[in-house]
């Protein structure tokens, strides 16, 4: 199968590329850059062809992948920045990124299998009769920069460090969550998914608290942590949702694996990520 992945050199991106080398699926990546410049890990991605896309541009998006003429299309492209995002100045590009943006790839899509238009994911389901639209949340990967990294950076430096903890979610490992996508285009089973790693208990949540919490213990570190509110900490630009769960039941529903226990996943990308 030939597979596009749009937002290659991002964490969710690099993984998918890797994913459908591992299955010996022909990926082609895309993304804004010249070229791919992924992290050095040595993984299959570093070999695999890749398109400078902007998609923004319709002209560009229709051309590339009209001459591509994939079987499917992997769509992690988007401006995920939250704080930079509420400036400003960056507003149009934010929408031109995760709404006309969206739609190009849409279009496109449908100029290979068949129809046409709408915004973000209404410009997939409008436009096409075969998608998957994946929510998700809170991710981390070896690829690009992520709460994990971030935290982990902070607390070799400081003694203490604040976290909120009225913020609830589930993380999601890209790396996880890449083998689901591919799972999921093997198949005729279209529609929306939640997905994100799963709960050690059913119906369980953590926080970003939580979550802070477990990877410092795993990772060895023994910075203090303090659970704050999301007013007391008062440094994002933007509004956090207070509540990111997530229904994954359609997942199983449909007979995909649902993914490891996010305990798992942290487990696995601190022995794989160079922190």
């Amino acid at each position: 199968m030939k597979v596009l992945v749009t937002g290659v050199g991002g964490q969710l991106g690099h993984d998918v590329m890797n994913e459908l080398e591992k299955r010996n699926h022909e990926g082609i990546g895309s993304d804004l850059a010249e070229a791919y410049s992924g992290i050095a890990d040595g993984s299959p991605v570093t070999g695999m062809p890749s398109v400078q896309l902007d998609i923004t541009n319709r002209e560009e998006v229709l051309s590339k992948i009209g001459e591509i003429r994939p079987d499917a299309i992997i769509h992690c492209a988007a401006w995920t920045a939250v704080d930079l995002a509420d400036e400003d100045e960056n507003g149009p590009k934010v929408r031109a990124v995760n709404v006309p943006g969206t739609r190009n790839i849409a279009d496109a899509a449908g100029n290979v299998y068949g129809q046409s238009k709408l915004d973000g994911e209404l410009a997939i389901c409008s436009t096409l009769d075969k998608y998957f639209i994946v929510r998700t949340a809170w991710v981390f990967g070896l690829n690009g920069q992520n709460f994990i990294k971030t935290m982990i950076n902070v607390g070799k430096k400081y003694d203490q460090v604040r976290v909120v903890n009225d913020q609830i979610g589930t993380p999601t490992y890209t790396m996880d969550l890449a083998r689901l996508l591919v799972d999921m285009i093997e198949t005729d089973k279209y529609g929306y998914y939640h997905a994100t790693n799963s709960e050690s208990e059913p119906g369980g949540y953590i926080s970003w608290y939580d979550f802070c919490c477990e990877f410092y213990k795993q990772y060895g570190l023994t910075t203090k942590v303090i659970p704050v509110t999301t007013e007391e900490y008062g440094l994002s630009k933007a509004a956090r949702p207070r509540n990111s769960r997530l229904d994954k039941s359609k997942l199983t529903e449909a007979g995909f694996r649902p993914l490891p226990t996010w305990q798992d996943a942290v487990c696995r990308y601190l022995k794989e990520a160079d922190l």
